[in-house]
Parts: C-alpha cells; structure tokens; sequence
C-alpha cells in the first residue's frame, strides 16, 4: 500500500475512534453472535432446530430439505466469519431484554392504534428494574428509531402517555410510499457485510428472528417479512436474492444489491450496528479494519479523478503533452 494511503488510513481510524471515545462496549458481540450462530461452520448450527422465520420444508432455502447443508461459495478475502461468543452476560442482559420487551409491546400498539400509557410499560419493566427506567426508555427509543423508522414522544406534558410518529423512511422504488424501512435495511446489510458479504437465507432469518421477524407473522411495520426482503428489497435494487451455486437442493443468499453499494458503505452499516448494540464500530475489529480500507480506496478513487479532471482543464480534453488527434468530417476524432 503506497505510503500517502497508509498516512490517510491511520488518520481515518484515529479520527473515527476520537468520535466513539467514552462509549460503553457492553453486548459488542451481541449482533454478530445472532447473526453467525446459523452459520454453517457454527457448532450451534449444527444442533439448534430449524429456526423459526426459516423457509417450510421443500420450500427454496429450506434447512430441512436434502442437500441443505450444501457448503456455500468461499466467503471474500478479509470477511471476519463467525463471531467470536459474547462477553459473559452479554446477551442475557435484563435491560437488553427489556427494551425489547417494550419495543414488541409498542409495535402491536402502534398497529392496532391503542393508547400507550406509562402505566403499562412500568408494567412490562416490572418493579425489580423500574429504577432503571430511563436506560431502559432510551433504548427502546433509539432501537424504534434505528430499525423501524419510529420516533417515541411523549402524549403529554405529564408523561403520563406516549405515542410513536413516523420519520422519513427509506424510498420506494418509483416513487412508491411505504413504511420506513431504513433502519431494517441497514442491519440487513450489516449481517451480510458480516458474513463475508454474502449471507445464507438461514443466517439472515436468524438475525431476523432476534428482532422479532418471522416468516409467515405479518410485521406491524413490514406486513410480511419474506416478500419484503425477498421480493421488494430486490426489485427497489437494495439486496441480491440469488441461488447458491451448486446447491442441490436450490439454496439461496443475499448480497448488496446496486443501490445499496451506491448509496451507502461498509462503514455507515457498521455504525448503525454499532449503536444497535450501544457500541462502538472499532469493536468489532477485522470489519472495521475492512470498512476503514474501504474508505481509504474510495477517497484515493475521488483524488485520482480529481486530478485526472484538473488535468483534463490544464491540457485540454486530450490531456498534457499529447498531441492534437486528426479530425474528420464534422469535428469528430478518430
């Protein structure tokens, strides 16, 4: 790697470690946990039973059908593979637990339209952590605004009731208007890029399964998980759906589609994971190593055309030095 990019790479991770300085690391591993335990090399994968957003039996992607166990395509060079196991307590955290408590209760209240009181929350924390009501609220809170686009404000100014407004979302192709989907589509891009930038049905549906998305139970938010992962992220361009090569019987994987390569980077994904997990992006290291070369090559493609451009300027459209080309006809070079 030439000398000036070392420099630049060494500045970007000091300056992106600066902005997460003084932030805890608890449950760094929680995601990545969740999202390698259906990996094919995972010794929980091996025993665990078929999850439950898995496909049904026979269908495409089915873990249960023959040929299931199929190996996939070699993951891509620097992929981090399976999670190494979480902290102790990591993922039993009782606050974890219970924000995502709230965050069911309050999906299912926002569909069906009823009241959220105080009350009732107080009710899921239970008296046992009603002093940790505050971490507790502000995870449920940032949760409901990173995956689902939804935005907690108090009902009154007694805080007495809350209700969940939607934020700007992600687009729909061609204009279409939908539920935000941003925050979804982000940690979806997060498992792949986790995976080696390709992830099997199986361990996205395990990632899934620990949001509370299931194949089959319509989502409050979603409507239903599997069309929309499979069929409208793939035509709005944001995910490759595809067969795994080799595979009999057919398997299936994800990969960023178009859209997403363009409109976002390893890095932001791994921010928006990092803050899933009240983290930190250096904290998971080797892709955050991978995110940091990523930046590094993009901002070295931007100089070069940069200057390939200010050359264009200085010498003309046939560059410095080189002679004028012979013109026919009309004013056009051959």
């Amino acid at each position: 790697m030439p000398h000036r990019q070392k420099k630049k790479l060494r500045a970007r991770q000091k300056r992106h470690e600066g902005q997460g300085e003084g932030q805890g690391v608890e449950g760094a591993q929680a995601a990545a946990a969740a999202a390698a335990e259906a990996s094919p090399g995972s010794p929980r994968a091996g025993a665990a039973q078929q999850p439950q957003g898995a496909p049904a039996p026979g269908s495409p992607g089915s873990p249960g059908s023959p040929g299931a166990g199929a190996a996939s395509p070699p993951r891509e060079q620097g992929a981090e593979g399976p999670a190494a196991p979480p902290a102790p307590g990591a993922r039993k955290d009782p606050l974890r637990r219970k924000a995502d408590m709230l965050v069911r209760f309050l999906l299912e209240r926002h569909a069906s339209k009823e009241p959220i009181t105080r009350a009732a929350l107080l009710k899921i924390v239970s008296r046992k952590y009603e002093a940790h009501w505050a971490e507790i609220l502000r995870r449920t809170s940032e949760r409901l605004q990173l995956l689902f686009g939804l935005e907690l404000r108090e009902g009154d100014a007694g805080g007495r009731a809350y209700e969940l407004v939607s934020k700007p979302g992600l687009e729909g192709d061609g204009g279409d208007k939908g539920p935000p989907k941003s925050g979804l589509v982000m940690a979806l891009l997060g498992v792949i890029f986790m995976k080696g930038n390709r992830a099997s049905e199986e361990e996205v549906w395990e990632f899934l399964n620990v949001l509370g998305v299931y194949a089959g139970r319509r989502h409050p938010i979603f409507g239903e998980p599997r069309k929309f992962i499979t069929q409208d992220l793939v035509r709005q361009k944001y995910l490759e759906y595809r067969h795994v090569p080799g595979s009999k019987p057919q398997r299936y994987e994800f990969l960023w589609g178009p859209r997403a390569r363009a409109h976002t980077s390893k890095m932001e994904v791994l921010q928006v994971l990092a803050k899933i997990n009240d983290t930190v992006p250096s904290c998971f290291p080797q892709l955050y190593q991978e995110a940091l070369l990523e930046e590094a090559a993009r901002e070295s493609s931007t100089d070069a055309a940069t200057e390939a451009s200010a050359g264009e300027a200085a010498g003309g459209p046939s560059g410095a030095g080189e002679p004028s080309r012979a013109r026919v006809g009309p004013g056009r070079p051959i």
